[in-house]
């Protein structure tokens, strides 16, 4: 009898100990693929099913490829999971809001949750909608997960994407049970991500901090949850005071393991703060991260972080390479045959690469001058001189992707498209139209203070690539009054200084995207109305809706024919000379480099700073004097009540 009870004792002993053993996991995790199923340019060389033949990174078929693989390696369990911006990027997402091909490729790849990004509504709500639907139809929608919404009950323009959220297929978070341990996902946006996503209205975002604390409240208490997991489309940053997911894990305690996304972070290891591990894998699927941790009584313990390279050192999957392919097909016959190109169709070629910078570059310039000529070519009257575009400007953050020579130097419709892929017009067709209107001398100065004042304070995604001006700042001058010199010209034609002052009511036509154009007003806000600029028509009248200001490809036609600001790079790039004879235009050595459009010029001598300044610098000069005049009335009025106590002091007592 005692042996029993001692048997039935140790059994149950046994029993708990192994219940109490840690358990080990595995996440596999990606962030901002951007619609790149091709991976990173050059197109001509990427071959994912032969390995060891090209310097390529990225793709979807060697993603699948390395996922399953990491499946297989690990004897433990294995969740996958994207934290946003899964779309927008290639030609593939032309077809997104018919075919859902994104999703429906990270749904055969065994994604466990996907998140939602800012560039997951540059669709507007209604074509986020048709996406999620096109692919639940085909069956082939993963676990989407998106916690910040907020939907506006007047405004119908949000109606679908509401309907699809509310039928579930997005949903606020996700339980998952996997190796005997209850997981619980949710995903937010953060207010960067949010602020730049302005065609997401009228839908609105909630503060990421106060739903990850609603979540995670919800998840460990309702839903006993045992590991909380949040997709933060956040991000990470050089400056740890701006790193929003630093700040998340700081003000949210119960958060486990957050897999971030938006700031392209190329991260050397995890990130800590207390209890809560952060990881991020760059950019367009270069890269895949593996986490290895440990649930350990409710504990988790980081194991190892390794970053998987997506290169050409195994053969991709070919069961999605076919599916890409296919999509390549479908490119061509529903969207590009319009202009009488292909997927694959060489351009142009280059013996150098096109490198992206948070500076003036050959390949800024080439995409802002490329802007002007389109413009010029099909959007202005011939015999009228003021029709021409006298500034086009591009911003940073719509330059997505770099223009690189490879092997053969040919550039092909995927290549240059993946330089300028953002967006959608105000008629619904995709990509972003581009915007034309007319702004004083004043205003241009204005306009420029965004790569001067804006850009330090807010980016990268604010410096602005120029065509039509060459233009001097100064850092060291005061805030939003740093520009001191501004020509308009060319390189070619060459430079005549610009009147600035309010006394010029010149007006000079200025083009950019749709996008650009809306931070105008945005822009005026951030600066306190400082930077205030009034877009105009032709006749000085204020434009009220930029829809209006659209660029008419075809003014005999009923309606606006939107430019398409990719289509005029394309077309720029074919229109160089062929000089070598091999009946492929050349893109011009001019833009292997800087033209120096964009002087930055640092000093701190006074003529330099104080050369053709404006209102702001006087008035913060006369700040500065009239605080330095308080003060030294302070002081004379201490140093006057210190003598008269000093007189009034009675004399101290002889001894007796």
């Amino acid at each position: 009898m005692r042996r029993a009870i001692a048997a039935a004792v140790f059994a149950v002993l046994f029993a708990a100990t192994l219940s109490a053993e840690a358990k080990r996991f595995t996440i596999l995790h990606t962030n901002d693929l951007h619609s790149h199923l091709q991976g990173v340019s050059p197109e001509l060389d990427y071959t994912p099913l032969s390995p060891g033949d090209d310097a390529t990174l990225g793709g979807w078929s060697r993603l699948a490829a390395a996922i399953e693989a990491v499946r297989i390696e690990r004897k433990n369990p294995v969740l996958v999971l994207d934290a946003g911006d899964f779309l927008m990027g290639s030609l593939f997402h032309l077809v997104a809001r018919e075919q859902g091909l994104e999703l429906g490729l990270l749904s055969d790849m065994g994604y466990d949750a996907v998140a939602l990004g800012n560039h997951e509504f540059d669709l507007m709500p209604d074509g986020l909608a048709r996406i999620l639907s096109a692919a639940a139809a085909r069956r082939y929608l993963p676990p989407v997960l998106f916690a910040s919404a907020v939907f506006d009950p007047e405004d119908p323009e949000d109606d679908s994407l509401e309907k699809v959220c509310a039928d579930g297929l997005v949903q606020r978070y996700r339980i998952i049970e996997r190796g005997g341990v209850r997981f619980g996902l949710f995903a937010v946006i953060g207010k960067d991500a949010a602020e730049v996503a302005p065609f997401a209205s009228p839908v609105n975002f909630r503060d990421p901090i106060e739903v990850s604390k609603e979540m995670v409240a919800l998840l460990r208490g309702e839903e006993k949850a045992e590991v909380v997991i949040c997709l933060s489309h956040s991000g990470l940053s050089k400056d740890p005071g701006k790193s929003e997911d630093l700040l998340l894990a700081r003000e949210v305690p119960g958060i486990d393991i957050i897999v971030s996304g938006h700031t392209h972070t190329f991260l050397e290891a995890p990130l800590r703060v207390g209890e809560t591990i952060i990881v991020q894998a760059w950019e367009y699927g270069k890269e895949l991260g593996a986490l290895d941790f440990e649930v350990d009584g409710g504990r988790v313990r980081l194991l190892e972080w390794k970053k998987v390279p997506l290169d050409d050192a195994r053969p991709g999957d070919r069961l999605i390479q076919t599916r890409v392919d296919a999509a390549k097909r479908l490119l061509d016959q529903n969207v590009l045959a319009a202009y009488g190109w292909s997927y694959g169709q060489v351009l142009a070629e280059t013996d150098f690469d096109l490198k992206a910078a948070e500076a003036e570059t050959g390949l800024g310039n080439l995409v802002a001058d490329s802007i002007r000529w389109y413009v010029d070519r099909v959007g202005s009257d011939a015999d009228n001189p003021g029709s021409q575009v006298t500034l086009a400007v591009e911003s940073g953050g719509v330059i997505r992707d770099e223009i690189l020579k490879g092997r053969t130097g040919r550039l092909t419709v995927a290549d240059l498209f993946r330089v300028l892929p953002l967006g959608v017009g105000l008629d619904g067709s995709m990509a972003y139209p581009l915007i034309s209107v007319w702004l004083t001398g004043a205003e241009l100065r204005k306009a420029l203070e965004i790569v001067a004042s804006v850009h330090p304070l807010k980016g990268s995604d604010y410096f602005l690539q120029v065509s039509g001006v060459r233009f001097t700042y100064n850092p060291r001058r005061v805030l939003f009054d740093r520009v001191s010199r501004v020509e308009l010209g060319s390189a070619e034609r060459g430079w005549k200084r610009l009147d600035t002052s309010k006394g010029n009511t010149t007006l000079y036509r200025v083009v950019a995207n749709y996008y650009n154009s809306a931070f105008l007003k945005l822009i005026g806000g951030f600066t306190f109305h400082i930077l205030d600029i009034v877009p105009k028509d032709r006749e000085g009248r204020p434009i009220q809706d930029l829809a209006d200001a659209r660029v008419d490809a075809d003014p005999a036609r009923p309606g606006i024919q939107e430019l398409k600001e990719w289509v005029g790079l394309l077309e720029y790039a074919q229109s160089f000379p062929d000089a070598d004879g091999d009946g492929v235009p050349e893109i011009p050595a001019r833009y292997s480099g800087p033209e120096g459009r964009i002087v930055r010029a640092p000093s701190l001598n006074p003529v330099a700073l104080l050369a053709g300044a404006g209102w702001v610098t006087w008035a913060a000069i006369g700040a500065v004097v009239l605080v330095l005049a308080v003060l030294a009335g302070l002081v004379l009025l201490i140093l006057w009540l210190a003598r008269r106590l000093g007189r009034r002091r009675p004399p101290s007592p002889r001894p007796a």
